[in-house]
């Protein structure tokens, strides 16, 4: 239970009554079937069934949790887009909110540091139901080769957080491949570390920064991009 005991909720607020689209540029340097993947039904579908389990193993997910310690701001209102049952925080640091968002209601509810939390196929509808500038930090762990419209959704995340603000993207070598994008599946891990490093510039992050966490030669790779966001007419 997070905090104070109380389970997090679902959190079914209408979107604010005007978001505007983000100005972000494309990715033209990308092969025309860059974002397709092997299995292209639906994700929802594919996501259906609730999973219960560690997508990296004890290391990798020592080497996040202190990513985010480092990072981080406490006491700051922290979003974990594509998150699950477990977000990986350290035990130790209060927030004064986590938001939630996955595609698993089951996993979301069972998550013991979502203050609240929502459900959306950020593929179907990129568009964030957040305002402005109203969070502090946003992670994204292990999930970045699932986005088929990466430059919206990093877009959105540089219009809800404030100036400054850092998104923290991590991953490794494991995911679900019949549902990563093309483009990923293709590339090793500097070679994927580039990639989002792209999207964060072509969302207008002001600043990125790679890091290689895990080397893998003794457990689950582990590599993270940093972005920052800018004041929106900065």
């Amino acid at each position: 239970m997070w905090p104070g005991g109380a389970r997090a909720q679902p959190w079914h607020d209408a979107r604010p009554a005007h978001i505007p689209r983000m100005d972000v540029a494309p990715l033209p340097e990308l092969p025309a079937a860059a974002f397709r993947k092997a299995d292209p039904s639906p994700d929802a579908l594919f996501y259906r069934a609730p999973r219960f389990v560690a997508h990296i193993d004890v290391g990798a997910i020592a080497a996040v949790t202190a990513l985010y310690r480092e990072v981080l701001p406490p006491g700051g209102r922290v979003l974990d887009l594509m998150s699950s049952w477990i977000s990986h925080l350290p035990e130790e640091a209060a927030y004064a909110e986590v938001v939630g968002h996955g595609m698993n209601a089951e996993e979301l509810a069972a998550n013991p540091r979502l203050s609240r939390w929502f459900v959306q196929d950020l593929n179907a509808e990129p568009l964030l139901p957040l305002a402005d500038a109203s969070l502090d930090a946003a992670a994204i762990c292990v999930s970045v080769q699932y986005l088929q419209r990466p430059v919206e959704v990093f877009a959105e995340l540089r219009r809800v957080l404030v100036p400054g603000g850092p998104v923290v993207v991590s991953f490794s070598n494991r995911c679900f491949p019949t549902k990563a994008v093309a483009v990923w599946s293709a590339l090793d891990g500097e070679g994927q570390s580039r990639l989002v490093g792209l999207y964060l510039r072509r969302a207008g992050f002001a600043s990125v920064e790679a890091r290689t966490l895990s080397d893998g030669r003794r457990g689950d790779p582990l590599w993270a991009v940093i972005g920052r966001a800018e004041s929106l007419t900065g």
